[in-house]
């Protein structure tokens, strides 16, 4: 095994062990509180929350966001996602595919993944720092090639690179690189964060480059720097110690990104997603999908069956959250009141309320 190998096993090993959460800092999702609506007018079996994501139709705005490990683990975890969101009708995303483009091998990310999963949208994954590291846009092609990707998500993970030992560093000069990638792939391309969130006007940047989709990936779920902080000795874990909760909320993250998004642009929620009422949350703020993926790990590291009845409660509860609203489709639950909270910890029902709304 590998170097790297080695790491992204210990990354998957830390992450299911739960060892790699933000402790001090949420995703502010609890803050964001729906008005429950006591009378829906609904029949809860005729909740449409399907959705349309790169062409291909989805049967919730569902994303099983990047997992990977050393080869033989990866194979089996993706395999699994992909039998389970090929089952359900969800997007897959994979884990950073660097290992199997340097070395020319599938490592767990080969054309097996759109075979099992034809229908559903797949993207790829690389780190953007790659690109100062000789990556371009061969390489960014034999990842999307690799498993028929439909898009390819960069991946920005300063935090998580200078802690690391021996990360690579030198972000200089990469939003240069993106847009001239965006400009030659001939699929979307997206960037996401990996825990601490994308700020309005980075996203503002990077649409202005011609990134089609972005993922707020907020601070509130995995926290990188702890997750690299536990596999070193102890003056790495004290100099990690203080940026264990670094980073952006992903509610507030969500807040400042959607009003930028423009028309065909995607944008993805994910960081601290637990359950499908932070699903919910994260459309209400104007995300067009929720991604998932720490909370999915054990389920996915288990079984394709396992994996498939978690994804099945999320969907559930993302019906019931729908249903307790009042909202028959996700442009209705884009729309669905809120309370607000007062000083003194006191909820509002004023903010968002529709003056025909007094019956809910």
């Amino acid at each position: 095994m590998t170097e790297i190998s080695r790491r992204k096993s210990d990354h998957l090993r830390i992450v299911a062990e739960g060892r790699g959460e933000q402790q001090g800092l949420d995703s502010g999702f609890d803050r964001v509180r729906f008005q429950h609506r006591a009378l829906p007018e609904l029949d809860m079996a005729a909740i449409d929350c399907g959705t349309r994501f790169l062409g291909r139709d989805m049967a919730a705005p569902l994303l099983v966001s990047a997992m990977t490990g050393g080869p033989d683990e990866a194979e089996r975890i993706n395999r699994h996602i992909a039998e389970a969101c090929a089952q359900l009708g969800l997007a897959l995303s994979v884990g950073s595919q660097r290992i199997a483009v340097e070395a020319g091998g599938a490592g767990g990310l080969g054309a097996s993944l759109r075979a099992i999963a034809p229908k559903i949208p797949i993207l790829g994954n690389i780190g953007a720092v790659q690109l100062n590291y000789g990556f371009g846009l061969d390489e960014a092609q034999r990842a999307v090639d690799m498993i028929g990707a439909d898009a390819l998500i960069l991946h920005l993970n300063p935090l998580q690179e200078a802690i690391q030992e021996g990360g690579d560093r030198d972000f200089s000069g990469l939003l240069a690189r993106i847009t001239a990638l965006a400009a030659a792939l001939p699929v979307p391309l997206g960037v996401k964060e990996v825990g601490a969130g994308l700020s309005a006007p980075l996203a503002r940047r990077l649409i202005e480059a011609g990134v089609t989709i972005l993922d707020v990936a907020g601070a509130g779920g995995t926290s990188w720097a702890r997750v690299e902080a536990e596999r070193g000795p102890e003056r790495l874990q004290a100099l990690a110690a203080p940026f264990h909760d670094w980073g952006i909320p992903t509610a507030t993250a969500l807040r400042g990104v959607a009003p930028l998004m423009r028309p065909g642009g995607v944008l993805i929620g994910s960081g601290g997603v637990r359950h499908g009422l932070d699903v919910a949350r994260a459309i209400r703020l104007g995300a067009d999908l929720a991604g998932q993926a720490a909370r999915a790990l054990p389920a996915a590291r288990d079984s394709t069956e396992a994996l498939v009845d978690h994804l099945q409660d999320v969907i559930t509860q993302l019906r019931i959250a729908m249903f307790c609203t009042g909202s028959g489709d996700l442009a209705a639950l884009r729309q669905a009141p809120l309370l607000q909270m007062q000083p003194g910890g006191q909820w509002s029902q004023a903010a968002g309320m529709e003056k025909d709304d007094g019956e809910a």
